[in-house]
């Protein structure tokens, strides 16, 4: 199996570039990724020198670098790619809404040239990696459902419900065989610290505030991120050409009940907690219904979400030196 993984070096990515050479099927792998600030080539220093491997810098909004790229490795056997693996986007809420033109750029341009690049070089699959944030935001009850519309409520998520559009497109118009994936929250080891886990555990960690949005009462569903990658692996092998499949471990939890487990478990008290002004365009709720992966691929989550969450900070405890790099290099 002849793989591209774009965004590889980022958090989901670089688990699912893991998990993909720890497979031995896996024959090739090439890892496309700017290195933007959430992309990190330390993530995935325990398969560098693996054979198959290979990293590329380059920007999936360039064209004329993703053509070399595709004709390159189409030439290698002269047989196609089996699948094209795109995870590579501009993810972060905030930083969509002080720079849009950012996330319109990668997560729709270079959607559109990568979809483009797979269809003329005959690549068998083409799986994209969305978000259950493309739905907008539930009320007090209910799931998003694959057949939920989209009402996406912030630059970011609207970049990506574009992206979507595209990829079903591509199915539907050339016959291109394109699968969705739209996942609730990631959890777990190499993510940026910006996000809300990570920032918690470094903040209570320096014993500093953590600041905490509104009333703290935002309902995320979260999944452990090797449960993500493993979910992925289902479709891209299983999956139907054409179908949406949402991701999740029914695993919903108010924010501020994640920063409350954060502290016992690191035992910093509750006094470091500091509300801030929301987010603009806060969506206020978030839940996933999976039966469709679980009934039509079989697949479940194996991580607890206490268990996931105490790995997790502990992993941060352990893994002193990946962050503070980050950090140094602010």
């Amino acid at each position: 199996m002849r793989l591209i993984v774009t965004g590889g070096c980022g958090f989901i990515g670089s688990e699912f570039v893991r998990q993909a050479l720890a497979r031995p099927e896996v024959t090739s792998l090439v890892n496309i990724d700017l290195l933007t600030y959430a992309g990190n080539e330390e993530n995935l220093t325990s398969v560098a020198n693996d054979p198959r491997y290979r990293f590329v810098r380059a920007d999936i909004a360039d064209e004329a670098a993703m053509q070399r790229l595709f004709l390159e490795e189409h030439q290698k056997t002269d047989q196609p790619l089996d699948a094209v693996i795109n995870f590579a986007a501009e993810s972060h809420v905030d930083r969509s809404i002080l720079s849009p033109q950012d996330f319109i750029r990668t997560n729709i341009n270079g959607t559109s040239i990568l979809l483009e690049k797979a269809r003329q070089h005959h690549v068998k699959r083409f799986l994209q990696i969305s978000t259950d944030e493309v739905y907008g935001s539930l009320g007090p009850e209910g799931y998003f459902t694959e057949e939920t519309p989209l009402h996406p409520n912030s630059p970011y998520s609207a970049s990506k419900a574009g992206a979507d559009l595209l990829a079903g497109a591509a199915h539907h118009t050339y016959g291109q065989e394109v699968l969705i994936t739209r996942c609730s929250n990631n959890y777990g080891p190499y993510q940026f610290p910006e996000k809300l886990i990570p920032l918690m555990i470094l903040s209570a960690m320096h014993d500093k505030p953590l600041p905490v949005y509104g009333d703290g009462l935002n309902v995320r569903d979260w999944i452990h991120v090797s449960d993500h990658c493993e979910a992925l692996w289902q479709v891209l092998l299983h999956g139907r050409s054409g179908e949406v499949y949402n991701i999740g471990a029914d695993a919903t939890r108010k924010n501020i009940d994640i920063v409350h487990a954060i502290l016992k478990q690191l035992g910093k008290p509750a006094s470091l907690i500091n509300y801030v002004t929301d987010r603009l365009g806060h969506d206020r709720r978030y839940a996933i219904d999976s039966s469709k992966i679980h009934r039509d691929l079989g697949w479940k989550p194996r991580w607890k979400q206490e268990e996931g969450l105490a790995a997790t900070v502990e992993w941060y405890l352990e893994n002193r030196n990946w962050w503070q790099r980050l950090e140094d290099g602010r």
